[in-house]
């Protein structure tokens, strides 16, 4: 037999280089694919003669055993079709007539046969197979074993894993260094804000906020003035409770909360003697629901008797509800919760407890020593619909209280109170927003060894992406 064969790297390609050589009637007898490309067997037109060439037999043969060529698309599908010869096509009614009961002999009236058209079969169509073939390409995928393609999987996450993690790399030094960039150019066009914003990132404030500030400086004012320029700017921004609106003149239902160490006992106590100074202890209540601390319940009993105001305890959101009921006709109700971490799972038990309990409104504690991120996460925990605002605590402890009022501003947290020592009730101020910027950046900061300077300052501002 003359068989000739066809390699190529794709099936699309060595069915044109076939059709090229022997035509679309060729007899394609197999199809495999092989290391590197697809191997087609195939034969001329006519050669089907010789294959099927009927030898000598006996009258009383059996009927020609039916045989066909094989089809391309027997593994590939019927996206392709592969063209048959004719003698091989005219072979089929043969076998059926050959195979049908013969009704004559058996005396029944021959049924009538309809015309047998010759069967004529389609050309190849390479176009049909279009989609097979790009999808094969993309995929690269041989016949193989199982753990063959699981293997090359394996192998592409691993690449492809790699070349996000250098297009990543990529992208952090040129966002970088064009941070740079635009630093320098800051530095050379407007000094004076440069400088702003370098003292006001090193104060703690972030970056968001820093730039926001920094806009309101002047590009040559001088050092004092472009203080006072961001004073004025943060002012705008940061909101604070009037002081012909203080919480113990309107009254209600108040809940301290906030995390462990933030000095929400001390700050209940400070707050009920103003109250009492200004309103008498007839009209005042003391709850705490801290059960967990040793003596914190003593603790604030002990202030009670001082300032001759009654204490409750309760345990339950039930024991709170029926409290707050029987003391409806108090003018202030202060609540001392329960010191907890903003990552425990409890801050929202406590949350509903409070909620079920009626008109309580939540005044967060914000501890001037924390940083920025960590206040941050305390007021993403204790935040919600019943923040009524926020006490400043510790203020005397911080080297600087930047950090909280950037939590204040960007969370729009109001600020009702500023502790600044543990006297009570003399260490508790209502907030003055020109004083406030005094602590943020108070005289000392300057000559801190952590003071940034302008690579210090561009540096940072690169890391941070903005």
């Amino acid at each position: 037999m003359d068989v000739r064969r066809y390699f190529a790297p794709t099936a699309r390609e060595a069915l044109r280089a076939l059709k090229e050589e022997l035509g679309g009637e060729a007899i394609v007898l197999s199809n495999r694919a092989a290391v590197g490309g697809v191997e087609i067997l195939a034969l001329p037109p006519g050669a089907i003669d010789t294959v099927h060439a009927p030898k000598p037999a006996p009258a009383a043969a059996a009927a020609p055993v039916r045989s066909r060529a094989p089809r391309l698309d027997d593994r590939y599908g019927d996206d392709f079709h592969v063209t048959l010869s004719s003698l091989a096509a005219e072979a089929v009614p043969r076998r059926l007539a050959a195979h049908a009961p013969r009704r004559e002999e058996a005396g029944a009236p021959a049924p009538h046969r309809p015309a047998i058209r010759p069967f004529s079969p389609p050309r190849i169509d390479v176009a049909a197979g279009r989609e097979v073939e790009k999808a094969a390409e993309r995929l690269s995928v041989t016949p193989a074993t199982s753990a063959g393609n699981d293997e090359r999987v394996r192998v592409l996450s691993e690449t492809n894993a790699r070349l996000m993690d250098e297009l990543a790399g990529i992208r952090g030094v040129i966002e970088r260094g064009l941070s740079n960039v635009a630093w320098n150019e800051t530095r050379r066009d407007a000094p004076a804000r440069a400088d702003a914003l370098g003292e006001l990132l090193a104060a703690g404030f972030s970056a968001e906020v820093a730039r926001a500030l920094a806009k309101a400086v002047e590009k040559t004012a001088t050092p004092a003035a472009a203080r006072e320029a961001a004073g004025v700017a943060l002012g705008r921004r940061l909101s604070v409770r009037a002081p012909d609106a203080e919480i113990i003149d309107g009254g209600g239902v108040f809940a301290l909360v906030g995390p462990t160490g933030a000095g929400k006992t001390t700050t209940v106590a400070k707050i009920a003697a103003r109250f009492v100074t200004r309103h008498g202890a007839g009209n005042l209540a003391l709850i705490t629901t801290d059960g967990y601390r040793i003596g914190a319940q003593e603790q604030l009993r002990i202030y009670g008797r001082i300032l001759g105001v009654p204490v409750f305890a309760v345990r339950d959101g039930d024991e709170l509800r029926q409290t707050l009921q029987a003391l409806r006709g108090k003018r202030l109700v202060l609540i001392d919760t329960v010191g907890m971490s903003q990552r425990d799972r409890m801050v929202d038990a406590q949350a509903t407890m409070l909620a079920g309990a009626g008109e309580v409104r939540h005044l967060l504690l914000l501890n001037a020593t924390c940083r920025g991120d960590t206040l941050d996460d305390v007021a993403r925990a204790f935040g919600g619909p019943s923040l009524a605002g926020g006490i400043l605590t510790k203020v005397d402890e911080a080297a600087s209280i930047a950090p909280a009022l950037d939590v204040a501003v960007r969370r729009e947290l109001e600020l009702c109170y500023v502790t600044n020592g543990q006297r009570v009730p003399e260490d508790l101020l209502l907030p003055e927003r020109a004083w406030l910027w005094r602590q943020a950046l108070p005289e000392r900061a300057r000559a801190l060894p952590w003071r940034l300077d302008s690579m210090d300052t561009g540096a940072l501002l690169a890391a941070a992406g903005v």
